[in-house]
């Protein structure tokens, strides 16, 4: 039977080593199974190659059946994982996975493809059934090019690393605590996915094109009558692809409106002026995200790209982006030398370039000039209010504009010491510039983000930063910046909820590439238990910035509401590759006990334990609770951690009584909290951890105060 999808001759290949199937032949009882679950999980027959009689041993190179390179051609590659799957000198290793890998990285798809709900899979699904070294995880990973992400049938106690049985004589001494049937359903569901995502794609020209062809020269077995409409058909196809294929898809290619802006060179002498260079591509940015059809991608993930040697085809492709915007700059007293370019990934052909030597006053005119220059090139329709927004000048003072840039330089750093320079920077630049919008927003933002990462009481960094907003806006009504930080206000401080809507909504609208306004609308939206469209705004700065940690750890957080968590699971592992010192340890924790994986509960407890100075020399304790009184155990031996603090947090109390069904004391510890008024109190709103005491009018009482009483019902 045919692949679902035309020029593909299977919808799925399985890939063992021959050794894994003998005795009690566990991958055909993995394929029986699976096929059983695809039966009920597609509307339609799923094809499955799957060799009982595979290649084994080493240095089979010398007979590589030609046929197989056809067969190859499928969806989805799923590899059994064991100790002697990962041998480089195997036929499965050499001639299936890594064939498969190179494959499917050159063909219309690519390995890895964007899923209906907006997260990456790849087209390479790996089955593990053993507890692997860290050699061969890594072997594995240097072929998938990035972690090894597999669907577990792993028994594991003391002593013993072997498969999961379908029928286990003794299922709860299994520390991993899977079951087989789910673990088939999690493999099927994954599939469907992948194979609906890949039914979305849109063929290419080429693609439409070959096909008809094929349709043509090579006519399956039928009547006369069918073979002759067929041929009409077809050859009707290929005339309207002749005519009109080729020029919608060549247009669509030039039209693709997606960009990336790599940081400029900074050729200065002197090292200081990286905060220049910068400031002009976050200057161009500004400009570019205010225009609605481009996608534009964020500095903070761009900024991974400073001196590297990856090519500009391969950063394209890692960003999701067509084209890529790239220059230099060179600032001498002042004078000014800007040069730019524009390239299309996929040809690596220059679209536009230009080379600026120019004093420094003209510094606003060239940034505006290059923004309208690439939206032109790019085919972005610009609306009246865009084209005002793209002319409008925040300053014209040229010692303004440079104290700003460097306010915003150190505010990037997101630490006390750079908030405190980046308000000293600010307020230079007001003084240069007394109507200077931007200025006053980034004096508003600063003191809005500095009570979070010091001793700054909130009331009063409140209070400046709504002093602060108010004047960029009555500068200049339509400055995204300003709405954002003034819809943040609102929400976190005056709990004006649908004020805060409306204004976090108009940000956005006035600039659509402007991250803030989507993150701080996504965490306004999950307060009021809006879950889905939380994931519409997060998935839009995932978008725009792919490699920002902040992102990923609230996508993981949204997906534990959704009971996602194995796509949470995730997100949390992407966390700890972006930023090993974040929280991404207890994430992992509450999604493995979810999850059922208890003993990597265990694990990821331990790491959370390590990172305090005054808990890790409890990590090691916990491992010897969980042997002796499971999960369970743990969680009530956390309560006891979290009394003995010095000074205990009322809040990690109240999660923590709430985790093992003690509501009355659980409610004692939230009531305290409730009464210090901290910044982040509404997110009790929408916590997974405290839903057990959603129905306590001790609770209700505190959901009243914040005015959340009409936002109960999750959407």
């Amino acid at each position: 039977m045919p692949s679902l999808i035309p020029g593909y001759e299977y919808d799925i290949f399985i890939s063992y080593r021959q050794k894994d199937n003998k005795g009690d032949r566990w991958v055909s009882e993995f394929v029986d199974a699976l096929k059983a679950e695809l039966e009920s999980t597609f509307k339609e027959e799923v094809s499955v190659y799957f060799d009982i009689n595979p290649h084994d041993g080493l240095l089979e190179t010398h007979d590589v059946d030609d046929s197989l390179k056809d067969k190859l051609k499928c969806l989805v590659f799923i590899p059994i994982i064991s100790r002697t799957f990962c041998d480089p000198k195997s036929f499965a290793w050499e001639h299936e996975f890594k064939a498969f890998v190179e494959l499917a990285s050159q063909d219309q798809f690519g390995l890895k493809v964007k899923l209906p709900n907006g997260n990456v899979a790849s087209r390479v699904q790996p089955i593990r059934i053993y507890d692997l070294d860290s050699a061969d995880i890594k072997l594995c990973e240097s072929v998938l090019g990035g972690v090894l992400r597999s669907v577990d049938f792993i028994y594991k106690s003391a002593g013993i690393n072997r498969p999961l049985l379908s029928k286990e004589e003794n299922p709860q001494d299994n520390l991993n605590h899977t079951n087989y049937r789910d673990q088939i359903n999690k493999v099927a569901n994954s599939i469907k996915e992948i194979i609906t995502a890949l039914g979305q794609h849109e063929q290419k020209a080429e693609e439409v094109t070959k096909e008809a062809f094929r349709l043509l020269s090579v006519p399956r077995k039928s009547n006369k009558t069918k073979i002759i409409a067929g041929s009409i058909v077809a050859l009707t196809l290929i005339v309207l692809c002749c005519l009109f294929i080729p020029k919608l898809f060549i247009s669509k290619e030039k039209l693709e409106k997606s960009i990336a802006v790599l940081p400029f060179r900074n050729l200065s002498n002197d090292t200081t002026q990286l905060y220049f260079s910068d400031g002009i591509v976050e200057a161009i940015l500004n400009y570019l995200s205010k225009v609605g059809e481009l996608k534009v991608i964020s500095s903070t993930s761009t900024k991974r790209y400073r001196d590297t040697e990856l090519s500009i085809k391969e950063i394209a492709r890692e960003l999701g982006v067509a084209s890529i915007l790239e220059g230099s700059v060179q600032k001498s007293g002042n004078n000014v030398r800007i040069t730019a370019q524009l390239i299309e990934a996929k040809t690596d052909m220059h679209l536009w370039s230009e080379i600026y030597d120019k004093d420094i006053s003209d510094i606003f005119a060239i940034q505006s000039e290059v923004a309208q220059n690439v939206a032109k090139e790019l085919k972005a329709t610009l609306t009246s209010v865009e084209k005002e927004q793209i002319n409008i000048y925040q300053t014209l003072n040229p010692d303004a504009y440079s104290l700003y840039l460097q306010g915003r330089f150190n505010i990037e750093n997101r630490t006390e010491d750079g908030f405190r320079k980046s308000i000293e920077y600010f307020e230079k630049a007001i003084s240069a510039d007394p109507d200077y919008a931007l200025a006053y927003a980034g004096l508003a933002d600063a003191y809005f983000l500095l009570p979070w990462y010091s001793q700054m009481p909130w009331k009063e960094g409140y209070a400046k930063s709504k002093e602060y907003v108010n004047k960029a806006l009555g500068i200049d009504k339509n400055l995204a910046e300003a709405h954002t930080v003034l819809g943040t206000l609102l929400c976190w401080n005056d709990w004006k909820w649908e004020e805060a809507r409306k204004e976090l909504q108009l940000a956005g609208e006035l600039s659509p590439n402007f991250i803030p306004a989507h993150s701080y609308y996504s965490e306004l939206l999950d307060i009021l238990r809006e879950n889905s469209e939380a994931r519409k705004q997060i998935n839009i700065t995932l978008e725009l910035d792919p490699f920002f940690p902040m992102m990923h750890s609230l996508s993981g957080a949204y997906y534990f509401k959704e009971s996602k968590y194995r796509e949470s699971l995730d997100e949390y592992k992407v966390l700890q590759e972006l930023n090993p010192g974040s929280n991404y340890a207890l994430g992992l924790f509450y999604n493995y006990i979810k999850l059922d994986e208890d003993l990597k509960a265990v694990e990821a407890l331990q790491k959370v334990l390590l990172r305090d100075t005054l808990t890790a020399k409890n990590a090691t304790l916990a491992k010897s609770i969980y042997e002796k009184s499971g999960i369970n155990g743990v969680l009530n031996w956390l309560v006891e951690l979290a009394l003995n603090r010095s000074v205990p947090d009322p809040y990690e109390l109240a999660t923590r009584y709430a985790s093992i069904g003690k509501k009355e004391e659980a409610l004692y510890w939230l009531e305290k909290y409730f009464d210090t008024q901290p910044v982040d109190l509404p997110r009790i709103n929408n916590r997974p951890q405290l839903e057990i005491l959603r129905s306590e009018p001790r609770f209700q009482a505190m959901i009243k105060k914040l005015g959340l009483s009409d936002y109960q019902t999750p959407k």
